[in-house]
């Protein structure tokens, strides 16, 4: 998991850096000579959905979706299952959500033979299809998540609940930081 996470960010990161260089480059070019690379800021919106839906999908399986938990660990094992539990349904239903309002948006672009307000006049149902395939990736990923989470507190395992699913808490998120630091000094040949 934690390869896939550090592929991830560097795609991501590579993607939105060369993105910010192409609107500083057409901002500059805007300014300086009064002409537009046309589309840079279509393209940069397609992007972020896209970049967006999928981080959705990564921040799930790594648990790294924000959650207050000044309260969660001060309260009793049954109420923090109890909040484990419906915080993964919570985020199967906002996941669900939104899967359905980007299908209405889909289906209206279609009906109205939608096209982007730029230049390039892109037909809004493309970029929409692939946002619509990474928000299927993340409300897939949360369904299976809400099921496994159902079964398990149906199944009394309480433990593997509070194992795979409640936050990572500050001790945890410190020992994956020591544990990274000692990979990459074994693999830079010294040790931390």
């Amino acid at each position: 998991m934690k390869r896939l996470e550090q592929v991830a960010a560097t795609l991501f990161g590579a993607v939105f850096l060369i993105l910010s260089f192409a609107v500083a480059l057409e901002t500059f070019m805007r300014k300086v000579f009064n002409v537009s690379l046309q589309g840079v800021d279509e393209l940069g919106g397609y992007i972020l959905a896209v970049g967006a839906s999928l981080a959705f999908t990564l921040a799930l399986i790594s648990r790294a979706h924000i959650r207050i938990d000044l309260v969660h660990d001060r309260l009793a094992r049954a109420p923090r299952l109890a909040l484990n539990v419906i915080a993964v349904l919570f985020i199967t239903a906002t996941a669900a959500f939104m899967l359905a309002m980007a299908y209405y948006s889909l289906r209206d672009s279609i009906a109205l033979n939608s096209t982007a307000q730029t230049p390039w006049a892109t037909p809004i149902k493309y970029p929409q299809m692939v946002w619509i395939a990474c928000l299927g990736l993340f409300a897939a990923v949360s369904a299976g998540y809400g099921l496994r989470v159902l079964l398990l507190a149906a199944s009394g395992r309480s433990a593997e609940i509070e194992a795979r699913y409640s936050p990572k808490g500050a001790k945890e998120e410190l020992q994956e930081e020591l544990d990274d630091v000692r990979a990459r000094g074994a693999a830079g040949g010294s040790a931390p």
